[in-house]
């Protein structure tokens, strides 16, 4: 391998070629741009390994190339996502290393970003830290459960997603293995009593040789490792064994665990009946953040599932060799086939498995109905948890990003948003939800139906009632007030509310949020802020905008559907308001009363038998149910 570095090396008396002067002013990020630009010209048409640094010198990302030349100038040129634009806006040095083949430049890669850590590299983290089943490296083994992985040559197995699943392996393995309990094992003339109760192998008195003590630890490690059909024909073939020596108890000892076996494999995870070794890789990915699961399949099951969470300032398909290297190793030996979730070049990981590791793998798509199962179940675990993740931890770049792109006063740390839906005048109702850190608290949310309009169509008439019922109980009650308020609309509402504001003093930041263009609208400003589409500033109003009307519009159907029911009966000839009221107060829905016979109606509705009788005929001509379309 060549590893002569060019551009941006630092020698002892000057400063880097690619580095403004030590004296100079800040640089623009118009001159950043096209410094590196030219800086990306220079670098060889040849496969190589890129290191950019920040403005400590600090190196924050490593990348692979198989022409530097190519893949640099991409990160300078054309439109970019909103996770690239903000590792390109850290980037003060770039250096690279020419490399002598495109495999090389991977091992090199791999071996930088173990040693660096790069910010802006894949860097896994567990998700959780499940608990796995360890197997210690003792003349006579102890297994129990574990969160911890001491490198002393002990096997460790899982780690299992499920506590109740390990105790279960935990709890058959000691009926049917029973092995030593004691941390530390001393001699003893007469074992304890788990010993008596069949719950240890009596090692510490000599109950059993290592041999045979060794022998249960091997059926231990089958049952452990999903292995259970062989398991199972070594168990029942011993099982023979022992009845024709004539040794019953030993037997039914063999046969109590065979039917154990078999019935804890029928309700195990996942089944599919391929005996082969694989995994299945999934993944999903919101801005910057990414979450990898992979579902570890053996002997036809289910065994295992883990969970990473990590940074993403790379596309899917560059970000996945990345991740494969640093999931799988010497410890963590891939098996035959890996599936991934989506297609991307991995014939240089196959390379390096095979060289590095000795293994052969063959990578794939889930073509087959039962892979494209497993893997969708892999893609769900990954999506669901990076739902949890956002709703953790927020997104504070992303808040950050909006006071500075609007010029707030203060980080939109909790935003509360309106809207307003109506039809034709009914039903109009307002809705208030509540962001904290970029998410729902729903805890926060309230409906508001309004009252001044008296059936006119006037939103801005609707967001004024709504802001000043909503402020002025705030204002009254001394309560927290949120940092911005974001109306659904344009120039219109944001006056509107203004107004309202304005009146009661309220001086939290507003904007409102236009659905045509996502146009921003901002107090006293004629026109709107514009955003990039995948801004994750964007994406946080946009997300606030959306769920302010799903729960009005919730709502305002709702009313619509109760209003339906009410005509139905107040159109009865001795039905009115009040009697309507009432019956669907004791009845609940026009389904039930519809079931319910002619006396129970008249009770309920205070009635005579007659009308009773007409609110049932109306119920039947309309099917019973009377619920809308």
């Amino acid at each position: 391998m060549d590893d002569t570095e060019a551009a941006g090396k630092p020698s002892p008396d000057a400063s880097p070629s690619n580095s403004p002067p030590p004296t100079a002013l800040p640089e623009k990020p118009a001159a950043k741009s096209a410094r590196f630009r030219a800086l990306a010209r220079q670098a060889p048409l040849e496969p190589g390994v890129y290191l950019m640094r920040d403005a400590e010198g600090a190196i924050i990302y490593v990348g692979k190339a198989k022409v530097l030349r190519n893949r640099l100038s991409s990160y300078f040129t054309g439109k970019k996502e909103a996770k690239t634009r903000h590792l390109v806006s850290r980037i003060e040095q770039i250096e690279w290393i020419i490399a002598g083949s495109e495999y090389e430049a991977l091992l090199l890669e791999n071996t930088l970003i173990k040693k660096h850590s790069p910010r802006y590299n894949i860097n896994l983290k567990d998700g959780k830290t499940y608990p796995s089943v360890r197997v210690t490296a003792e003349e006579f083994p102890r297994v129990f459960r574990t969160r911890r992985i001491i490198r002393d040559g002990s096997l460790y197995y899982g780690p299992f997603p499920s506590a109740e699943l390990i105790d279960t392996y935990l709890d058959l393995i000691k009926r049917l293995f029973p092995l030593r309990r004691c941390a530390v094992m001393r001699a003893r003339e007469s074992p304890c009593m788990y010993y008596h109760i069949g719950r240890c192998a009596g090692p510490c008195a000599g109950k059993i040789s290592r041999e045979d003590y060794a022998a249960r630890v091997e059926e231990v490690k089958k049952l452990l490792a999903g292995e259970t059909e062989a398991l199972l024909a070594q168990l029942r073939g011993e099982m023979a064994g022992a009845a024709e020596a004539l040794k019953f108890e030993e037997a039914a000892r063999l046969r109590d665990a065979v039917q154990a076996i078999e019935l804890f494999a029928g309700r195990s995870s996942a089944v599919d009946f391929d005996p082969e070794a694989r995994d299945y890789v999934a993944w999903a990915a919101d801005g910057e953040l990414v979450d990898y699961v992979v579902f570890q399949m053996r002997e036809g099951r289910l065994t295992g599932r883990d969970l990473y969470r990590s940074k993403l300032y790379a596309s899917e398909e560059e970000a996945l060799p990345g991740f494969l290297m640093s999931y799988y190793g010497p410890e963590r030996l891939p098996p035959p086939r890996v599936f991934a979730m989506k297609a991307a070049e991995l014939g240089l990981v196959a390379e390096y498995f095979e060289r590095e590791l000795g293994r052969r793998v063959e990578f794939a798509l889930p073509a087959e109905r039962r892979h494209e199962a497993a893997m969708n179940l892999a893609a769900q675990n990954a999506a669901e948890d990076l739902v949890k993740r956002r709703r953790e931890t927020g997104d504070a770049a992303a808040l950050e990003g909006l006071r500075s792109a609007l010029g707030l006063g203060a980080l939109p740390a909790r935003i509360e948003g309106f809207d307003i839906a109506q039809l034709g005048g009914k039903h109009t109702v307002a809705s208030l939800v509540s962001f904290r850190n970029g998410v729902p608290d729903k805890k926060g949310y309230r409906h508001f139906k309004i009252k001044s309009l008296e059936g006119a169509i006037d939103d801005f008439g609707a967001i004024r009632e709504a802001v000043a019922r909503r402020y002025t109980r705030l204002v009254n009650e001394g309560a927290e007030l949120p940092d911005l308020i974001l109306v659904d609309g344009g120039a219109g509402q944001v006056s509107a509310a203004k107004e309202i504001l304005d009146g009661l003093g309220v001086d939290s930041d507003l904007a409102g949020l236009a659905k045509r263009e996502e146009e921003i609208y901002l107090p006293g400003r004629p026109d709107p802020v514009l955003l990039p589409l995948d801004s994750p500033a964007l994406r946080v109003l946009v997300a606030v905008r959306d769920e302010t009307h799903r729960f009005a519009t919730g709502l305002n159907q709702r009313l619509r559907a109760a209003d339906l029911k009410f005509g139905i009966l107040e159109a009865v000839e001795g039905v009115g308001a009040a009697r309507a009221r009432r019956l669907m107060r004791v009845f609940g829905s026009l389904e039930l009363m519809a079931g319910a016979g002619a006396e129970a109606i008249a009770k309920a509705g205070g009635m005579g038998i007659e009308v009773a009788q007409r609110v049932k005929k109306a119920l039947a001509s309309r099917g019973g149910a009377g619920s809308p379309a």
